[in-house]
């Protein structure tokens, strides 16, 4: 594959509505709890008491939305989660009080986490002999998606007023809806027959579920970088506004930089990372 365009056809189709998709996303990560208690004018808590149900629901949603992507093919399922989110994150502007807000960015991050295990069959399709360095292309590619929505968004923190801000979520939620009509250029993915063997035996494997629960851990980090130090640098600092879009920009150059080096020394399936681990977002993009 080519170190800046994979060759025509559905890796790069994949590779261009990644890269829309997470143009949005940057604009959302860097700026999205601003707008909840700058613009909207929640209290800190209850924005984090509002993100914390959402990313419970995703949980469960996520799982329900990789079988349905399974049995009713993964283009269709992960387009719809793409146009959910385009509504729901234009949802935002109605998002006047606490309940409102809890609606719509529980509907955004279900439909983000849904989307996340629908796309990860289309990756696995598509990837080709090295489906591993593909999907770290991928990773860099959210990345440079991630630092151009950074800069955009900086604008909008700088600038400090409602209108920049609503701007800022109309911009995230026509990427969402760009992004959905890019994947359906791609050839639906053929479902996949039911495996035989007993249901839940993740659940039943200790080293995976230790392995998870420490990457859940580890992905704290990320949620310091686009909700606790965006609130702290507005409301405890005299640093300028710009410095949170500085912050994220840092971050994804990191991975850019290491992303798809790092993959070149992975040779086989086993070594590759799970085929379930995709790039993130407007929840938690990969960082290095």
């Amino acid at each position: 594959m080519p170190h800046l365009l994979p060759e025509p056809g559905p890796q790069r189709t994949i590779a261009a509505s990644n890269f829309v998709y997470t143009v949005g996303s940057g604009l959302y990560l860097t700026a999205g709890v601003l707008y909840f208690t700058e613009a909207v004018r929640l209290p800190a808590a209850q924005v984090g008491l509002g993100l914390g149900i959402a990313g419970l629901l995703a949980l469960a949603v996520g799982i329900a939305a990789g079988h349905l992507a399974d049995r009713r093919g993964a283009r269709g399922v992960y387009a719809a989660t793409l146009v959910v989110q385009a509504f729901a994150t234009a949802g935002f502007l109605l998002a006047d009080s606490f309940w409102p807000f809890v609606a719509a960015v529980c509907a955004a991050t279900a439909a983000k986490g849904a989307g996340l295990a629908a796309r990860s069959p289309i990756i696995r399709h598509h990837g080709g002999e090295r489906p591993q360095e593909f999907r770290a292309y991928l990773r860099a590619v959210t990345n440079i998606g991630i630092s151009l929505g950074a800069v955009l968004a900086g604008w909008a923190v700088q600038a400090g007023t409602q209108n920049a801000y609503r701007l800022l979520v109309i911009g995230n939620a026509l990427a969402f809806a760009a992004s959905a009509v890019i994947v359906l250029r791609l050839r639906p993915v053929a479902p996949e027959p039911a495996a035989d063997g007993r249901r839940w035996i993740a659940l039943r494997d200790r080293p995976y579920l230790a392995l998870t629960a420490l990457d859940g851990i580890m992905a704290i980090q990320f949620k310091v970088l686009t909700v606790a130090i965006p609130l702290w640098l507005v409301a405890a600092t005299d640093a300028p506004p710009w410095l949170i879009s500085g912050t994220m920009l840092l971050n994804t150059v990191l991975v850019v930089t290491c992303q798809v080096r790092a993959s070149r020394s992975i040779e086989t399936r086993r070594r590759a990372p799970s085929p379930t681990a995709a790039p993130a977002s407007p929840s938690s993009p990969p960082a290095c």
